[in-house]
C-alpha cells in the first residue's frame, strides 16, 4: 500500500512541476490560460510521448522525431501559436522544470521528474 501511494505522489509532483515548466513558457510564448491548463497540456503530452515511443521509438532516428513531433504537436494543439511556439514552449519548460526540480533536490526532495517534459 505504501508502494501505492509513493508512486501516486512521485506522478502528481511530477505533473505539477512538468505544469510549472509548461505554464512558464505559455506565459513567455503563447496565450497562458492558466497553471491547470499546462498541467493537463504535461499530462496529455506524456501520453502522446508514451504511445508514439511505443508504436515507433524502435526505429532508429525517426522514431525520436515522430515521438518528439506528437508531443509537440499536443502543446501546438492546446496553445495558440505554430511549431516554433510550441518548440519555444517546449524549450521554456524544459528550463523551467530543470531549475525547480535542482531547487527540489537542494532542499531534500530529490527523486521527482517533470511529467510531460522530455528529458528532465
Amino acid at each position: 500500500m505504501v508502494a501505492v501511494i509513493d508512486s501516486v505522489i512521485v506522478f502528481v509532483v511530477s505533473a505539477l512541476v512538468g505544469g510549472i515548466g509548461i505554464y512558464a513558457g505559455a506565459l513567455l510564448l503563447s496565450d497562458a490560460r492558466s497553471y491547470e491548463h499546462a498541467v493537463w497540456t504535461a499530462v496529455i503530452g506524456a501520453l502522446a510521448w508514451l504511445v508514439v515511443s511505443v508504436l515507433f521509438g524502435w526505429l532508429p532516428l525517426l522514431g525520436t522525431v515522430l515521438t518528439y513531433l506528437a508531443y509537440l504537436a499536443v502543446i501546438k494543439w492546446r496553445y495558440n501559436g505554430g511549431w516554433i511556439t510550441a518548440a519555444g514552449i517546449a524549450l521554456v519548460g524544459w528550463l523551467a522544470a530543470s531549475l525547480v526540480l535542482s531547487l527540489l533536490a537542494a532542499v531534500g526532495f530529490g527523486g521527482f521528474s517533470a511529467l510531460g517534459i522530455p528529458g528532465v
